[in-house]
């Protein structure tokens, strides 16, 4: 909630032009308008045309997914937080204010459809915590994704996965007619690699066992290869009009959560917009 709150008071809400009976405000008549959209009335004490805009009354559809899955429970130190504390709190937070905007929303996997109302809450936080009953191999990816067309989908991981993977969900998502926001959650020991001498890794999904003599000898290959994994996910997101982001648990949540949350208006304008058209 005070990561919510801190977030709110640094936007300006979701409200866009669009069907309702709302009235938002006048503007200018542009080159294109229809000549019925005029409001003379408003007009007429003026030297110049004027529109009647309504504001856009549809509520939303959206759906959360958090990767819960073992190498989620990574944190590089004490004073961190673990990827999927900062995943939940990201998810949680986001949640809370598109109920506040007036959205419905629900937790991939849950089994629930969009419900909204503040009430809602503590039930989407539960769905959210226990997480999915299915997922994917090692809980990476939802495999089922039975959405509303128009929707939009949100999906908090480390990603680090086969980006082929990422795509082929993310062409399945886009061949139902719903918008997708990536989020990646690293700690910063993922990204820098700052290990020195003789280092063992092992997965945390029990999936690989590595020993380096002197691991800063890798580092410069280590970051160029997750530089291009992240290339590849940012690749397969565009491809379908969807948006990537990328989190260090180091950094405050606030930021990744408000361009989030400009991201899914942005993404919601430009549907009200194309509706218009």
């Amino acid at each position: 909630d005070q990561v919510a709150r801190t977030v709110a008071q640094g936007v300006h809400g979701r409200r866009r032009t669009g069907p309702g009976e709302s009235f938002w405000q006048y503007r200018r008549f542009r080159e294109g308008d229809a000549a019925h959209a005029i409001d003379w009335r408003r007009s007429a004490r003026s030297e110049h045309l004027f529109v009647r805009e309504t504001e856009w009354e549809a509520a939303q559809s959206g759906f959360v997914w958090c990767d819960t899955s073992a190498s989620m429970q990574f944190a590089s130190s004490a004073g961190l937080p673990s990827k999927a504390d900062r995943a939940l709190v990201l998810s949680l937070a986001l949640m809370s204010l598109l109920l506040e905007a007036g959205e419905q929303v629900a937790v991939v996997g849950s089994g629930r459809w969009p419900t909204g109302g503040r009430l809602a809450f503590d039930q989407l936080a539960l769905d959210l915590i226990h997480g999915p009953a299915e997922a994917s191999p090692a809980g990476k990816l939802p495999i089922a994704l039975d959405l509303p067309r128009h929707a939009q989908l949100v999906l908090v991981s480390d990603f680090l996965t086969d980006p082929a993977a990422v795509e082929q969900l993310l062409a399945q998502v886009a061949g139902i007619g719903v918008s997708a926001h990536l989020v990646q959650v690293l700690d910063p020991a993922e990204e820098t690699l700052p290990y020195e001498g003789r280092t063992e890794f092992e997965g945390m999904e029990g999936d690989m066992r590595l020993i380096f003599g002197r691991v800063e000898a890798v580092r410069d290959a280590y970051r160029q290869r997750l530089a291009a994994h992240r290339e590849a996910l940012s690749r397969a997101a565009s491809r379908f009009g969807f948006t990537f982001s990328h989190h260090r648990t180091d950094h405050p949540p606030q930021i990744a959560l408000l361009a989030l949350y400009g991201a899914l208006a942005g993404s919601a304008d430009r549907r009200a917009g194309a509706g218009q058209g």
